[in-house]
Parts: C-alpha cells; sequence; structure tokens
C-alpha cells in the first residue's frame, strides 16, 4: 500500500517537473486599463521586456532573484517585442529566469504603438522599462536597465507606508 503511495507520489512530482510553463495573456486593446484596474490600491511593479531585447534577456533572472527575495514584490511581466513573438517561448524564456509564476502578458497586435500609447504616449518603445504603481496609483517610470536596489528601496517605502 505505501509503496503505492509513494509511486503514486513520484509520478505527480514528475508529471509537475515537465509541465509547460503557462502562456502568458494576450496584451491587446484595452488591457493596460484591464491590467491598472485589477490592482488598484495594491502596489505594482510592472516591467516590460521582450525576446528581441538582449539587455532585457540579460536583466530577467535578477527579476527572478528578487522575487523569490521579496515576497511582497508584486511583479507583472509584459513582453512588448515590436512584433508578436510566440507564447511558448515567452513563457520558456519566464520560466528559465525563474519567472514562471509571475503574471506575465504579450502584445499580440502587430500595430503595437497603439497598444504603448495607451501606457504611457510619450514611451518610444524602448525596452526595458519599468513602471512602479503605488497604492494610490502614483507611478515611477524606471527606463532602461533597472537598478533593482531602487525597486527595493521602493518596496520597502511601500510596506511603511501602508495604513
Amino acid at each position: 500500500m505505501r509503496l503505492s503511495i509513494l509511486l503514486a507520489l513520484l509520478l505527480a512530482m514528475a508529471s509537475f517537473a515537465n509541465a509547460e510553463p503557462t502562456s502568458p495573456f494576450a496584451f491587446e486593446r484595452g488591457s493596460w486599463a484591464k491590467l491598472r484596474a485589477s490592482h488598484t490600491g495594491r502596489p505594482t511593479v510592472i516591467h516590460f521586456w521582450g525576446l528581441t531585447c538582449g539587455p532585457c534577456l540579460v536583466e530577467l533572472p535578477h527579476w527572478g532573484k528578487l522575487r523569490r527575495e521579496r515576497p511582497d514584490l508584486k511583479l507583472v511581466l509584459i513582453a512588448a517585442d515590436p512584433l508578436p513573438q510566440d507564447p511558448g517561448r515567452v513563457a520558456a524564456t519566464l520560466d528559465k529566469a525563474g519567472l514562471s509564476g509571475s503574471e506575465s502578458w504579450s502584445f499580440t497586435d502587430r500595430f503595437y504603438e497603439r497598444l504603448r500609447y495607451e501606457i504611457d504616449p510619450a514611451w518610444a518603445g524602448e525596452l526595458p522599462r519599468t513602471i512602479m504603481i503605488d497604492a494610490t496609483g502614483e507611478a515611477t517610470v524606471l527606463p532602461g536597465v533597472a537598478d533593482l536596489a531602487q525597486v527595493r528601496a521602493w518596496l520597502d517605502t511601500q510596506r511603511t507606508s501602508r495604513p
């Protein structure tokens, strides 16, 4: 009896180990408003990256490490490549960086300028880009590779400013 339970547990663990990473949500017109509304009142870090962005791919594992270190980090990842990318490839890249459990989106509209405009009319599309949104909705933009010490300090501020 115990052997059969042990065998069942081992088979279950093996199936999880071989499970495919979760595909990102489709980021299309109106997604930015939905995303913002779903995180209202909660400090959230939104990180824009891309499969076609070398610095982004180098930076992703550092975000994975930060997420493991800081359980208070609510991280949303958005693959914002100029052309829609294969969702499986996006998911696999996040999984490899230790970010498979994070909320993930991917641009799906070939008219990506419209998506960028909804997020920030002044954004020219440079990647990576990070937006830290506090509980009141105030946004702080970090263009380029993020200084994760600054993100940690922001998280500490969010923790101490809660009622």
